[in-house]
């Protein structure tokens, strides 16, 4: 008894013709019958009912139908767990990452699905968000850490890693550091340093700008948060960061909650399904290596 048979005999059984199941199977007639007719001699008993134009099942073809779909699925099932154990022994994961990304959790599940899988090659990409989002669409990256106003983007799943809220940040002898909060309003009065479009903290202070028709002077632009940091603590600009971001340069930047600004900007992994093995398990190490508290 083969394979080939048992797919040729469900075919017939569902279309209840020889012509639409041969084309269904892509052989010819003739070679649809000679098969059902040999596992017919195999098992000793007619599948089928030739007498009509119909093609139906006999009582022993009824017996035999779900066994028969039963097989195929285990070999389906078989054929899929050695493609998973192979796509995990062997192949590639791209990840993709903002650019000026200091989100350590990432380096640590990168490693930790390293040390368990080292023949999967690993790459890794910086890039902005956007065009991050549409690497992942495209499929051009597996899975990728993004800032964004929304999750998941459209199309994708994601998991949120940080949802806050974005702060002005200024040196000390600035004039708004006596200052706990600010109006957008207000801030919009100072030359700003932030993130370039395309980045999900510029998406967001750009919609609530856009929310209140007000246009703001964003003078100087830095992919990396440190780099922003730097420029405001130089008196050139306000800086425009989220508050974990500027909380890491609290020695040297006074931060102002921003009035006006209540949409909060999201980290998060994104990707495209979880039909890579792959990704499924960079996935597992990734929420571990979140959940886990990281000093600092």
């Amino acid at each position: 008894m083969e394979m080939r048979q048992l797919e040729y005999f469900v075919a017939v059984a569902e279309e209840r013709n020889f012509t639409r199941a041969a084309e269904r199977v892509h052989i010819s007639q003739s070679g649809v019958s000679a098969q059902i007719r040999r596992l017919e001699r195999e098992l000793g008993a007619e599948l089928f009912d030739r007498s009509a134009r119909t093609a139906t099942l006999t009582v022993a073809g009824k017996a035999a139908l779900e066994h028969a779909r039963a097989a195929l699925a285990a070999v389906e099932a078989l054929g899929q767990a050695v493609d998973e154990v192979s796509g995990l022994v062997r192949g590639r994961l791209t990840v993709g990452m903002i650019v000026g990304c200091t989100v350590t959790p990432l380096f640590d599940a990168l490693a930790a699905f390293h040390r368990a899988h080292p023949g999967v090659e690993l790459s890794l990409l910086e890039d902005n968000s956007d065009r991050l989002v549409e690497a992942v669409r495209a499929g051009t990256v597996d899975l990728a850490l993004v800032g964004t106003a929304t999750a998941p983007p459209d199309g994708l799943d994601a998991l949120t890693i940080i949802s806050e809220r974005l702060v002005a940040a200024v040196p000390a002898n600035h004039p708004l550091a006596g200052q706990r909060r600010i109006t957008l309003r207000e801030l919009l009065r100072h030359p700003l340093v932030c993130m370039p479009p395309g980045t999900g903290l510029r998406t967001v202070f750009d919609r609530a700008c856009a929310a209140r028709d007000l246009q703001p002077i964003i003078t100087m632009q830095a992919g990396a948060a440190d780099a922003v940091a730097d420029l405001a603590t130089r008196g050139l600009a306000v800086a425009v960061l989220s508050e974990s971001m500027a909380a890491h340069h609290r020695d040297r930047l006074t931060t102002l909650l921003i009035d006006g600004v209540e949409t909060p900007a999201l980290l998060a992994l994104i990707w495209r399904g979880t039909h890579n093995p792959a990704v499924r398990e960079l996935l597992v190490h990734s929420r571990q290596a979140f959940t886990v508290p990281h000093p600092g």
